[in-house]
Parts: structure tokens; sequence; C-alpha cells
């Protein structure tokens, strides 16, 4: 589907997921960078994978809300 067919809201639900996304590789950053305890550190990371991967297992419902989950 070429990008002019594509639905003005489904573009911007991709670019909150693209910018969502880009905050959760900033933070890691910040965090690596400004954290010096290693164990905090990490649990720190591990959070915000959680959420990252939460939120990237979620797209699909917020870009298809009506479709149901068929199986065949």
């Amino acid at each position: 589907m070429p990008a002019a067919e594509v639905p003005s809201d489904a573009r911007d639900l991709v670019k909150r997921l693209i910018v969502a996304l880009a905050a959760f590789v900033a933070l890691g950053v910040l965090s690596w960078a400004t954290i010096s305890d290693q164990r905090i550190r990490l649990g720190t990371l591990a959070i915000l994978a959680m959420f990252a991967l939460k939120t990237w297992v979620r797209r699909k419902d917020v870009l298809h809300p009506d479709e149901k989950d068929v199986k065949t």
C-alpha cells in the first residue's frame, strides 16, 4: 500500500510508536550514562525494556482495533 493511501490517523499512530520507542532508547542511554551502580543500572534498563516490549506488542491492537484474533 503506497504511503498516499495510508489514512492520516494510522500515520500519526506509527509516528507516535516511533517517538515512544525512540524515547525508550534515549532514556536507556541516559540511564546508562548517569547511573554508576551496576545493579541499579541493569534494573532500570530491564524496566525500560519491559515497557518498550509492551509498547511494541500492543502496536497491532492500536493500529487495527477492529480486527479480531481469528484462529484458523
